[in-house]
């Protein structure tokens, strides 16, 4: 009877350390290392395989070639270029600034980004052009 007690609290240890090993491993990783200095800015998938990702470390940004087998350092920029643009003020009726949604942002203004492939004013001629070939005439 002893022996059979010793086996079922060796199971019920085994049993509470997968338990212990399932918790952890279900947690994301960056939630484990509080305080770091990277970040995922932006992410664009251009294949089953590859992709263009976007990395902040302290106040740069790597522009990164992600594959499969390995990643390549594309560019290195500064972290303001890739942030967001502020929505423009457009006078309305009254003459009070509202937030104009279709106003022309401070990405088609020169920069590090000009003619690159991250480039919006680049995807937004790409778009148009798809736009006018796709029109029934």
């Amino acid at each position: 009877m002893a022996e059979l007690l010793r086996v079922f609290i060796a199971l019920l240890l085994v049993l509470a350390a997968l338990w212990v090993a399932a918790r952890l491993a279900r947690r994301p990783m960056r939630n484990r290392r509080r305080g770091g200095t990277m970040d995922v800015l932006a992410r664009t998938q251009l294949s089953r395989g590859a992709s263009v990702t976007v990395v902040q470390v302290d106040q740069t940004a790597l522009v990164l070639g992600v594959t499969d087998h390995q990643v390549n350092l594309l560019h290195i920029a500064d972290v303001a270029s890739f942030a967001p643009p502020e929505p423009r003020q457009a006078p309305d009726k009254t003459g009070t600034a509202v937030d104009s949604p279709g106003g022309s942002s401070t990405s088609d203004k020169p920069g590090v980004l000009t003619g690159s492939a991250l480039s919006p004013s680049t995807w937004k001629q790409a778009l148009d052009a798809l736009r006018e070939r796709s029109v029934r005439k």
